[in-house]
């Protein structure tokens, strides 16, 4: 139903905020990858991630053109659902979206540590 707005309203905030460390960053010369960078891997996970899911509603039907966009939020009972489903389906998404690339950062920053003590070693 709406489960993909959970994870876009999330890009969205990742975004600005990943405008506003990039800008921040912008003087630093580092060998590192930059947050900026990484954080760059989530917006791209939760953007591609939410544009999926809305083409799958738009494909059932569930998202029209037409206000208000989503064909449960006219039904009182429906609206009810709709924002259950908010709650639950889509912040585990979100969140596990948001886990597995703090995963990846967990990964690249051991790969980046490793590199450097071999790089000091050499």
């Amino acid at each position: 139903m709406a489960c993909f707005v959970v994870p876009a309203v999330e890009a969205v905030v990742t975004t600005v905020a990943e405008k506003v460390i990039e800008k921040k960053e912008k003087d630093s010369v580092e060998v590192k990858t930059r947050f900026s960078e990484k954080l760059k891997w989530l917006n791209n996970m939760l953007w591609g991630g939410s544009a999926l899911l809305a083409f799958e509603h738009v494909w059932h039907g569930e998202i029209v053109p037409w206000f208000p966009f989503l064909t449960n939020a006219v039904a009182p009972e429906a609206r009810a659902e709709m924002l259950h489903e908010m709650a639950t389906a889509g912040s585990a998404m979100a969140v596990l979206v948001t886990g597995v690339w703090a995963c990846a950062v967990a990964v690249s920053m051991s790969i980046e540590k490793k590199t450097v003590k071999a790089e000091e070693e050499a």
